[in-house]
């Protein structure tokens, strides 16, 4: 069966294209969730803006990546925005130091 950690796993190469760093990374991913013995993941996921043109591209691969792992039939992706995307709160120390956040 599949597990939230594998789904997270997946999603790791899965970058934002404007900042170069894995989505997971960011804190992008909100939740994860698992059902039906593995066969139905459903992803909350937030962008780093409302505006962001590459909301679409970001949304597909990590679509994507996650319909690749064994057993996944079926693959619901929400964007939420609610709490907005911080990253001083969100993003993990490896990404903050990367973006110049330090606190």
């Amino acid at each position: 069966m599949i597990t939230e950690e594998q789904v997270r796993s997946a999603l790791v190469p899965v970058s934002d294209p404007e900042i170069g760093l894995s989505i997971v990374e960011l804190g992008l991913v909100r939740g994860i969730e698992v059902a039906d013995e593995g066969k139905k993941v459903n992803i909350k996921l937030t962008l780093t803006s409302q505006m962001c043109p590459l909301g679409p591209e970001i949304m597909a691969a990590a679509h994507g990546a996650v319909q690749k792992l064994d057993g996944v039939e079926d693959v619901q992706l929400d964007l939420v925005w609610d709490p907005p995307w911080d990253p001083r709160r969100d993003a993990s120390d490896d990404a903050k130091a990367y973006l110049g956040i330090w606190e």
